[in-house]
């Protein structure tokens, strides 16, 4: 039986696109998260923006402020993209203007955001102008404070709206990094230190891209006993006999922990990738089975670790 009562239509945005009911909204903990990022030229809203990108943010440069709409609704009914970093800004030109009724657009359909307005002092924007030897959007035929004037008349109403403001005169771009980790720190926003642990032969060269190199040659080489040549360091026979030689448990055990400083330091220093590299002779025995080992104590420190074999296969 049809049903020909009328229908209302889905609340509309301009443009033509569908708001969710607030009964439709997703849970707190899995509503999407918008951060604006605005403010001066040359006061590093691009770093911010990249810090942002290293912790698994969808980042957008210079977006037009209309876009925002059909952005926020796109993640409120979609799976691929809960947290958006937009970098909204005069280089929009005559579409920045714009930015305040979208503003005011979102806060209507309960789409929440917040706004991160950086800012230097004008001798330093000035100072970095010069470095990099480019002019001010707004400029024109003037000098770069005409530029610089001109900017901050038109983004009062941003600084006035904005939730954190960052002066980042006397901020290098790591401490720019951590201010932007701070403001979004969440129990999981700070994505964990990905460490690789990696087996290798000397002979093949070492690896590339290396962070540390452990030389296991020190230790005896099963190569020579006739029983173990054929297998790997990945075989248990292999594994205990390098394991059960003099000093090598010892070893393995003083390097984890020696490295978890290190590893702490990594973080810390927003470093997102680490690369150990174990190697022997030819990669196939004593440096497999330490690499898994180190790869097993690392694990239980609590650390996300990947274990590769470059050259096991190779001989």
């Amino acid at each position: 039986m049809s049903d020909d009562r009328p229908r209302t239509p889905p609340p509309t945005v301009p443009h033509g696109i569908p708001v969710l009911d607030e009964e439709a909204a997703l849970p707190p903990a899995e509503r999407p998260e918008i951060i604006i990022i605005s403010g001066m030229s040359g006061a590093g809203r691009t770093r911010a923006a990249a810090a942002l990108e290293d912790l698994d943010w969808y980042v957008i440069d210079n977006l037009p402020p209309r876009m925002l709409m059909p952005l926020a609704v796109m993640m409120r009914t979609g799976d691929a993209i809960h947290r958006l970093a937009a970098v909204v800004d005069v280089r929009s030109g005559e579409f920045f203007a714009e930015l305040v009724n979208v503003l005011d657009e979102l806060r209507r359909n309960s789409i929440d955001y917040r706004i991160v307005f950086l800012d230097a002092d004008d001798s330093e924007l000035v100072r970095r102008f010069e470095t990099v030897r480019r002019p001010h959007p707004l400029q024109g035929d003037g000098r770069i404070m005409d530029g610089i004037e001109a900017e901050r008349t038109v983004l009062e109403q941003m600084l006035l709206r904005a939730d954190e403001v960052i002066d980042t005169t006397d901020l290098s771009v790591h401490e720019l990094a951590h201010k932007m980790r701070e403001i979004v720190a969440t129990d999981d926003a700070n994505r964990p230190l990905h460490i690789t642990v990696m087996s290798f032969g000397f002979k093949y060269g070492l690896p590339l891209d290396a962070d540390h190199v452990v030389d296991m040659r020190f230790l005896a080489n099963p190569y020579w006993v006739t029983e173990l040549r054929h297998l790997t360091g990945r075989d248990k026979e292999v594994s205990d006999y390098v394991l059960g030689l003099p000093q090598a448990r010892e070893f393995i055990s003083n390097y984890v922990e020696t490295l978890t400083p290190i590893l702490d330091g990594y973080q810390n220093e927003l470093k997102p990738y680490v690369t150990i590299a174990v190697g022997c002779t030819g990669g196939k025995h004593r440096s497999v089975a330490t690499t898994e080992e180190i790869s097993r104590q690392l694990r239980k420190a609590g650390f996300a670790v990947r274990t590769i074999h470059r050259d096991l296969g190779k001989e």
